[in-house]
């Protein structure tokens, strides 16, 4: 078998040796290609996965929840929301205008008022107004005069620092016309009362929080005030505030402020009689007082250390408002403090008739009161208030008993308590139309050192309207009425005076770009009361004028 193989592969080399000897040598070798092998993977096979439909299930699950009690209670529930009436605007664009205001009538000859604005309405604003008026009346030396003059202005800097300030002058004029009987004899310059007044204030403020939270208005007031006597009186005023506001949180923050109320007076000395010496008349507050300020209660608690002449007081400041959270009530309550300072110059606005003081003291006054605030609709809004009152050193005024009681002297209730009403109801409709009124009723009682309470006026009433009512065209109407004050004759018996109204209207409406025409008549019942006893008011009186307007934007 195996020489078989050996054979059969030996005959296969010799027939393959003879094929190659047999084949062309003449041609170049090559190597053809007939065909090339390319691999490919065959395609893979695909699984379907083809879901069942779940099984319908029948039934209802039953599930269970566990839910904590929730104790929640929210101080702020949201309210209906209405439009209220639309308050006049008192932050309008700045506008440099300059406006004159002149006019005559039967009692005022002339009557002239201007204003002039200046700045930059950014950083500087200024203003400057001027009065000049002349009365004259029926009755002898029933007449006055009026120059007042006054600059202010506010300075703002670049790092929120505002200063504010203004200088000014005054002078009144006043003949002491109320004398009885009307036959007494006197010279034009026995009964001529001249009051000047020179003042100044500064000051300056922060319009936003420190870093530290603190707001600050420093601020200094300084008058110079005096008579025509000769040698003249003379009172010299200094008012300092320093008042410090320190921000806690949003809600609360905390005040503390000092008051120096200085007076230095001069009276003429007296011709054959007790020469009256200077007098300085001072109080020293200091006014620390914690605040609540949030949507429903503003709180001011604190009481006031105070110096009346060296005399210590603590006086109380207590405030409270608790308010809805729409603000459409608010409930007031109070206990406070304070002073009403005894100087001439504050006399002499009360009263302009009055003789030189003898003495001055500082009313030192203690009120309690509750009332409300709110608005009825969009346009109506309400205000009421009782109060019960404590004065110590209410100062009162009562005619003199010599020379025809012309003129009032000075007296003082060592102590004084009063009850009073107070309500205030307002219309607004936009600036379209305004109509207010406001009474006041103080009843007074257990007074000490006085048989009544000189010069006050127990009831009082004032209302007052405007209404634009066409297109430049202002109508204006106010109203006055009161009780009659206690009075004191010359032989010292107490009276009660008549009871006074007095009601003025008047209309202003534009006759070209610049011009407008005024006219008002005043005191239309022709009600000569007596405000103070022996001095009767101008019975009805008109006055019209025009107003010319230049410049503005």
């Amino acid at each position: 078998m195996y020489k078989k193989s050996f054979f059969l592969l030996a005959a296969g080399v010799l027939f393959i040796g003879a094929s190659l000897r047999a084949q062309d040598t003449t041609k170049r070798r090559t190597i053809e290609i007939t065909s090339a092998f390319k691999p490919v993977l065959r395609e893979a096979v695909k699984i379907n996965f083809n879901a069942a439909p779940p099984a319908v299930d029948t039934s209802r699950p039953r599930l269970n929840y566990n839910i904590p009690a929730q104790y929640l209670f929210l101080s702020y529930q949201p309210s209906e929301m209405k439009p209220v009436a639309l308050q006049r605007d008192s932050l309008a664009p700045w506008e440099n205008t300059q406006w004159i205001k002149v006019g005559v009538g039967n009692v005022y000859i002339p009557y002239i008022k201007t204003g002039f604005s200046f700045g930059d309405g950014k950083k500087t604003f200024l203003n400057l107004f001027a009065n000049e008026m002349n009365t004259k009346g029926n009755q002898s030396y029933q007449k006055s005069s009026l120059t007042d003059v006054k600059l202010t202005g506010v300075f703002k800097t670049d790092n929120n620092l505002e200063w504010d300030g203004g200088v000014g002058f005054k002078n009144d004029q006043y003949y002491l016309y109320g004398y009885r009987p009307d036959t007494l004899k006197y010279a034009a310059s026995d009964l001529r009362r001249t009051f000047q007044t020179f003042d100044a204030k500064i000051g300056l403020r922060n319009n936003e929080a420190t870093e530290f939270g603190l707001l600050y208005h420093p601020n200094l007031k300084f008058s110079v005030f005096s008579d025509n006597m000769s040698p003249s009186g003379k009172e010299i005023n200094t008012v300092l505030n320093l008042p410090l506001e320190k921000t806690i949180t949003d809600q609360f923050a905390f005040d503390l402020g000092f008051t120096g109320d200085l007076t230095h007076y001069e009276p003429t000395p007296r011709i054959g009689g007790p020469n009256r010496g200077s007098q300085n008349n001072n109080i020293y507050m200091v006014n620390p007082a914690f605040l609540v300020k949030n949507s429903n209660l503003y709180l001011q608690a604190s009481v006031v250390p105070s110096w009346d002449n060296g005399n210590f007081h603590l006086l109380p400041n207590f405030l409270a408002d608790i308010s809805t959270d729409d603000k459409r009530f608010t409930i007031q309550l109070g206990w406070i403090g304070y002073y009403d300072k005894g100087s001439y110059q504050r006399y002499e606005s009360i009263n302009s008739w009055l003789a030189q003081p003898d003495s001055l003291q500082n009313t030192r006054m203690q009120e309690w009161y509750g009332g409300f605030k709110g608005t009825i609709s969009s346009h109506f809004t309400y205000a009421a208030k009782i109060g019960f009152k404590n004065y110590k050193n209410m100062v009162l005024f009562a005619n003199d008993s010599v020379n025809g009681a012309k003129q009032f002297d000075e007296f003082y209730a060592r102590s004084m308590k009063a009850l009073q009403l107070h309500g205030e109801l307002s219309y607004l409709q936009g600036e379209d139309f305004e109509v207010t009124a406001a009474l006041n009723i103080e009843q007074y009682k257990n007074i000490e050192g006085q048989a009544k309470a000189w010069g006050l006026l127990p009831v009082e009433l004032n209302t007052h309207l405007k209404w634009q009512a066409f297109k430049d065209f202002w109508a204006k109407l106010d109203f006055y009425t009161f009780s009659g004050a206690q009075y004191r004759s010359s032989d010292g018996v107490a009276f009660k005076g008549n009871n006074g109204a007095d009601m003025n209207a008047g209309v202003e409406f534009r006759i070209l770009r610049q011009l407008n025409l005024w006219f008002q008549m005043n005191n239309i019942f022709n009600d000569k009361y007596e405000r103070w006893h022996q001095y009767q008011v101008y019975g009805f009186n008109v006055l019209g004028g025009v107003i010319f307007t230049f410049g503005g934007r």
